[in-house]
């Protein structure tokens, strides 16, 4: 009897003790799956920074699910955002990975951008970046000055991508003949146009896409880089100049300012309103330990790609922080990236 009542209490002990060492967590992703929406299509930048990382994210999140990495590209991005912001599942088990432009269209009156990006959940960035044009060689462009006076084309996914609002505000602040060619479905396949002769160039947050895509590019000097869209010029490029040096009034430096904050948050994971924010702060914790993980550093120098810890406080600050700007600048950074914007 007496045996009985102590195996009874050893018993009781351990439940007790297990219970206090669950993880709800842990027990939440345990054996689950991750549904990981790129905004981007397969085989470009996005993509192999996408599965690079997934790995040793992971690993670090409690429970270690399984990160199924879907491509849902269309409308610059939109597409991806829209689904994360309206249809998603709001309890951790979907992410977001998108153009770093899309969280801003909004605040440009894009009517398709039916969100609010301050309402999302972000966990990080992998990167922050900066912006460049790129020319082939082929091109006739190789320096600013060609810029502003021949022409080049340029494509683009859509509406609210970088490659087509950064070309349009060099065309309408400082006078460069750029022309975008809309309707590709992914950055590699502008690539490929490029490589095809179909158009002559590209621009956005590319350096890392073009290492790890094309990495044979710029050391055959297979593209020049006419000019940095930047505040001030990344050591990558010390000749080529940032776009930041030919804004000569605090006005045209404000709009720059905001046009250029999705650079500063380049590589954007999110998860859509609405996740209990004990999963989101687990997510968070587990981005931050993937950024540092060994494994993820050397494959991410493997592959060479750019990386650099951006923390979801800070991504979810320069939101905020374009959304605060005042309307007059707001409105001219929307002109400044819509054809004929300059006349607005």
């Amino acid at each position: 009897m007496r045996m009985r009542g102590l195996i009874a209490t050893l018993a009781m002990a351990l439940v007790i003790g297990g219970s206090a060492r669950a993880d709800p967590i842990a027990d939440f992703y345990r054996g689950r799956s991750i549904s990981w929406i790129l905004s981007a299509g397969a085989g470009g930048g996005y993509a192999s920074y996408a599965e690079a990382f997934a790995p040793y994210f992971s690993a670090h999140i409690p429970g270690k699910p399984n990160i199924v990495i879907q491509n849902m590209p269309g409308g610059g991005g939109l597409r991806a955002m829209l689904y994360l912001y309206s249809v998603a599942p709001k309890d951790g088990t979907t992410l977001g990975l998108v153009h770093s432009s899309v969280p801003f269209a909004p605040l440009y009156g894009i009517a398709a951008a039916r969100f609010d990006p301050r309402k999302m959940n972000w966990i990080g960035s992998i990167d922050a970046s900066t912006g460049i044009c790129v020319a082939w060689h082929t091109s006739g462009i190789a320096t600013w000055h060609d810029l502003l006076t021949k022409p080049l084309t340029v494509g683009s996914t859509g509406a609210g991508s970088q490659m087509e609002t950064m070309p349009m505000m060099l065309d309408n602040l400082f006078g460069t003949k750029i022309k975008v060619v809309a309707g590709y479905v992914g950055g590699n396949d502008i690539y490929l146009a490029m490589e095809r002769g179909e158009i002559a160039g590209r621009c956005g947050g590319l350096i890392s896409s073009i290492r790890s895509t094309r990495p044979d590019w710029f050391p055959q000097h297979k593209v020049n880089v006419p000019i940095q869209i930047a505040e001030r010029r990344n050591p990558l490029f010390p000749d080529v100049p940032a776009v930041g040096e030919f804004a000569k009034d605090a006005r045209t430096k404000n709009i720059l300012k905001l046009v250029l904050s999705p650079l500063k948050m380049d590589r954007p994971i999110l998860a859509p309103p609405g996740v209990p924010q004990e999963r989101v702060a687990a997510l968070r914790a587990a981005f931050h330990a993937a950024m540092h993980d060994p494994g993820f550093i050397a494959q991410a120098e493997k592959q060479q790609l750019e990386i650099g810890e951006v923390t979801g406080s800070e991504v979810e600050q320069v939101v905020a922080d374009a959304f605060a700007m005042p309307p007059d600048i707001a409105k001219a950074a929307s002109a400044a990236m819509r054809a004929g914007g300059a006349s607005e």
